[in-house]
Protein backbone atom coordinates (compact mmCIF):
# COMPACT_ATOMS: atom_id res chain seq x y z
CA UNK A 1 0.00 0.00 0.00
CA UNK A 2 1.59 3.87 -1.12
CA UNK A 3 1.66 6.19 1.89
CA UNK A 4 -0.68 8.75 1.59
CA UNK A 5 -2.33 11.55 3.84
CA UNK A 6 -5.57 10.68 4.38
CA UNK A 7 -6.70 13.67 6.37
CA UNK A 8 -5.45 17.16 7.37
CA UNK A 9 -6.44 18.51 10.61
CA UNK A 10 -6.71 21.64 11.70
CA UNK A 11 -7.18 22.66 15.75
CA UNK A 12 -10.36 24.09 16.83
CA UNK A 13 -10.58 26.20 20.71
CA UNK A 14 -11.28 23.99 23.19
CA UNK A 15 -11.45 25.13 26.78
CA UNK A 16 -11.34 23.61 30.30
CA UNK A 17 -9.50 23.41 33.54
CA UNK A 18 -7.92 20.29 32.13
CA UNK A 19 -6.14 22.51 29.18
CA UNK A 20 -3.83 24.27 32.13
CA UNK A 21 -4.14 27.40 30.40
CA UNK A 22 -7.80 27.86 29.67
CA UNK A 23 -7.71 26.89 26.06
CA UNK A 24 -6.28 24.35 23.92
CA UNK A 25 -5.88 23.27 20.45
CA UNK A 26 -5.40 19.72 20.69
CA UNK A 27 -8.81 19.35 19.08
CA UNK A 28 -7.76 18.70 15.18
CA UNK A 29 -10.28 18.59 13.04
CA UNK A 30 -10.56 17.46 8.58
CA UNK A 31 -10.56 20.23 6.53
CA UNK A 32 -11.28 19.59 2.97
CA UNK A 33 -9.41 21.99 1.57
CA UNK A 34 -5.86 22.32 0.76
CA UNK A 35 -3.31 24.46 3.41
CA UNK A 36 -0.27 25.82 3.61
CA UNK A 37 2.64 24.67 5.23
CA UNK A 38 4.86 27.18 6.67
CA UNK A 39 7.81 27.08 8.27
CA UNK A 40 5.88 27.61 11.74
CA UNK A 41 3.24 25.45 10.98
CA UNK A 42 0.15 25.18 8.80
CA UNK A 43 -1.83 28.28 8.28
CA UNK A 44 -5.44 27.89 10.14
CA UNK A 45 -4.14 25.70 12.67
CA UNK A 46 -4.76 26.98 16.01
CA UNK A 47 -1.70 26.35 19.04
CA UNK A 48 -3.23 27.89 21.91
CA UNK A 49 -0.26 27.48 24.38
CA UNK A 50 3.33 28.54 22.41
CA UNK A 51 5.40 27.37 25.08
CA UNK A 52 5.18 23.86 24.43
CA UNK A 53 3.88 23.22 21.24
CA UNK A 54 4.20 24.77 17.54
CA UNK A 55 7.14 26.62 16.49
CA UNK A 56 9.40 25.31 13.57
CA UNK A 57 10.65 22.47 15.82
CA UNK A 58 6.65 21.31 16.17
CA UNK A 59 5.68 22.76 13.32
CA UNK A 60 3.26 20.03 12.08
CA UNK A 61 2.44 16.73 14.13
CA UNK A 62 1.67 13.15 12.30
CA UNK A 63 -0.16 10.06 13.45
CA UNK A 64 -0.68 7.14 11.75
CA UNK A 65 -4.28 5.84 11.49
CA UNK A 66 -3.37 1.82 12.01
CA UNK A 67 -2.01 3.16 15.13
CA UNK A 68 -4.96 4.47 16.42
CA UNK A 69 -6.65 1.50 15.40
CA UNK A 70 -4.87 0.46 18.81
CA UNK A 71 -6.39 2.69 21.08
CA UNK A 72 -9.72 2.09 19.07
CA UNK A 73 -9.39 -1.45 20.37
CA UNK A 74 -7.97 -1.01 23.53
CA UNK A 75 -10.44 1.60 25.04
CA UNK A 76 -13.74 0.72 22.68
CA UNK A 77 -14.55 3.37 21.27
CA UNK A 78 -14.01 5.08 18.15
CA UNK A 79 -11.02 8.35 17.75
CA UNK A 80 -11.57 9.77 14.59
CA UNK A 81 -8.84 11.54 12.59
CA UNK A 82 -7.44 14.33 14.93
CA UNK A 83 -7.97 13.29 18.31
CA UNK A 84 -4.30 12.62 18.58
CA UNK A 85 -3.52 16.22 18.47
CA UNK A 86 -2.53 14.97 15.06
CA UNK A 87 -2.33 17.50 12.00
CA UNK A 88 -1.27 14.45 9.54
CA UNK A 89 -2.89 11.33 9.54
CA UNK A 90 -1.72 8.97 7.33
CA UNK A 91 -2.11 5.49 5.95
CA UNK A 92 0.46 3.00 4.68
CA UNK A 93 2.88 4.98 6.49
CA UNK A 94 5.43 3.17 9.68
CA UNK A 95 5.96 6.52 11.84
CA UNK A 96 6.83 4.69 14.94
CA UNK A 97 9.78 3.12 12.93
CA UNK A 98 10.52 6.31 11.10
CA UNK A 99 13.43 7.41 11.93
CA UNK A 100 15.12 11.03 12.99
CA UNK A 101 16.18 13.32 9.90
CA UNK A 102 13.53 11.17 7.59
CA UNK A 103 12.40 13.31 4.94
CA UNK A 104 9.12 13.47 3.76
CA UNK A 105 7.33 15.03 0.12
CA UNK A 106 4.00 15.52 0.79
CA UNK A 107 1.94 18.11 -2.19
CA UNK A 108 4.37 20.96 -2.92
CA UNK A 109 6.10 20.65 0.78
CA UNK A 110 9.21 18.63 2.01
CA UNK A 111 9.28 17.43 5.97
CA UNK A 112 11.53 16.27 7.93
CA UNK A 113 10.86 14.44 11.04
CA UNK A 114 12.39 15.78 14.04
CA UNK A 115 11.18 13.86 17.28
CA UNK A 116 8.81 11.50 19.26
CA UNK A 117 6.09 13.31 20.45
CA UNK A 118 5.77 12.95 24.61
CA UNK A 119 2.48 12.67 25.96
CA UNK A 120 1.20 15.21 28.80
CA UNK A 121 -1.50 15.19 31.05
CA UNK A 122 -3.58 17.71 28.72
CA UNK A 123 -3.84 15.02 25.92
CA UNK A 124 -5.17 12.59 28.98
CA UNK A 125 -7.49 15.25 30.24
CA UNK A 126 -9.15 15.73 26.73
CA UNK A 127 -9.57 12.33 26.21
CA UNK A 128 -11.06 11.80 29.83
CA UNK A 129 -8.27 8.61 30.74
CA UNK A 130 -6.29 9.44 33.80
CA UNK A 131 -3.72 7.25 32.88
CA UNK A 132 -3.51 7.78 29.45
CA UNK A 133 -0.02 9.50 28.93
CA UNK A 134 1.44 6.08 30.97
CA UNK A 135 -0.14 3.99 28.38
CA UNK A 136 1.27 6.16 25.76
CA UNK A 137 4.23 5.75 26.60
CA UNK A 138 3.83 2.10 27.37
CA UNK A 139 2.38 1.58 23.50
CA UNK A 140 5.60 3.13 22.31
CA UNK A 141 3.85 4.17 19.22
CA UNK A 142 3.74 8.23 19.89
CA UNK A 143 3.67 9.62 16.49
CA UNK A 144 6.41 12.87 14.72
CA UNK A 145 6.75 16.19 14.62
CA UNK A 146 7.94 17.39 11.90
CA UNK A 147 9.83 20.17 10.80
CA UNK A 148 9.08 21.93 7.21
CA UNK A 149 12.13 21.32 4.92
CA UNK A 150 10.04 23.34 1.52
CA UNK A 151 6.97 25.44 2.41
CA UNK A 152 3.87 24.76 -0.42
CA UNK A 153 0.73 23.65 0.30
CA UNK A 154 -0.64 20.39 1.40
CA UNK A 155 -4.25 18.12 1.33
CA UNK A 156 -5.90 15.29 2.10
CA UNK A 157 -5.13 12.49 -0.36
CA UNK A 158 -1.28 13.82 -1.45
CA UNK A 159 1.20 10.73 -1.77
CA UNK A 160 4.06 10.70 1.09
CA UNK A 161 7.36 9.92 -0.69
CA UNK A 162 10.24 8.99 1.81
CA UNK A 163 12.93 10.89 0.27
CA UNK A 164 15.53 10.57 2.61
CA UNK A 165 15.85 8.08 4.92
CA UNK A 166 19.46 8.57 7.27
CA UNK A 167 20.19 5.30 7.89
CA UNK A 168 21.66 5.79 11.80
CA UNK A 169 18.66 3.69 12.66
CA UNK A 170 17.39 6.23 15.62
CA UNK A 171 13.87 6.07 15.25
CA UNK A 172 10.70 7.56 17.07
CA UNK A 173 9.63 4.54 19.18
CA UNK A 174 13.42 4.73 20.33
CA UNK A 175 13.53 8.23 20.90
CA UNK A 176 10.45 8.11 23.28
CA UNK A 177 11.75 5.20 24.52
CA UNK A 178 14.88 7.31 25.61
CA UNK A 179 13.20 10.12 26.91
CA UNK A 180 10.87 8.13 29.16
CA UNK A 181 11.60 4.42 30.37
CA UNK A 182 14.70 3.77 29.04
CA UNK A 183 17.35 6.40 29.94
CA UNK A 184 20.28 3.95 28.72
CA UNK A 185 19.13 4.33 24.75
CA UNK A 186 20.04 8.11 25.21
CA UNK A 187 23.23 7.39 23.92
CA UNK A 188 22.04 6.64 20.20
CA UNK A 189 21.12 10.15 20.54
CA UNK A 190 24.71 11.07 19.03
CA UNK A 191 24.53 8.59 16.62
CA UNK A 192 21.82 10.94 14.85
CA UNK A 193 23.46 14.41 13.72
CA UNK A 194 19.77 15.66 12.21
CA UNK A 195 18.67 15.54 16.01
CA UNK A 196 17.94 19.02 18.13
CA UNK A 197 20.84 19.60 19.82
CA UNK A 198 19.04 19.63 23.11
CA UNK A 199 18.61 16.21 22.75
CA UNK A 200 22.76 15.07 21.84
CA UNK A 201 23.10 17.33 25.15
CA UNK A 202 21.12 15.42 27.07
CA UNK A 203 22.79 12.24 25.73
CA UNK A 204 25.85 13.79 26.93
CA UNK A 205 24.83 14.47 30.24
CA UNK A 206 23.59 10.84 30.68
CA UNK A 207 26.75 9.95 29.93
CA UNK A 208 28.99 12.12 31.77
CA UNK A 209 26.89 11.15 35.04
CA UNK A 210 27.10 7.30 34.46
CA UNK A 211 30.87 7.65 34.10
CA UNK A 212 31.01 9.82 37.36
CA UNK A 213 29.24 6.97 38.89
CA UNK A 214 31.55 4.13 37.88
CA UNK A 215 34.37 6.40 39.14
CA UNK A 216 32.93 7.09 42.22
Amino acid sequence: MSAILSTLNLGVERRGAWTGVGRSGIDKRPVPHRVMARTHGLEGDLVANLAVHGGPNKAVYAFAREDAVFWEKELQRPIPPGNFGENFSTEGLDITNAEVGEQWAIGEAVFEVIRARKPCQVFAGFWDVPDLVKRFIANGAPGAYLRVLREGTVGAGDPIDIVKKPGHGVTINIMLRALTSERHLLPLFLNAPEMLPKHHEKARHWLAAQKKEIGA
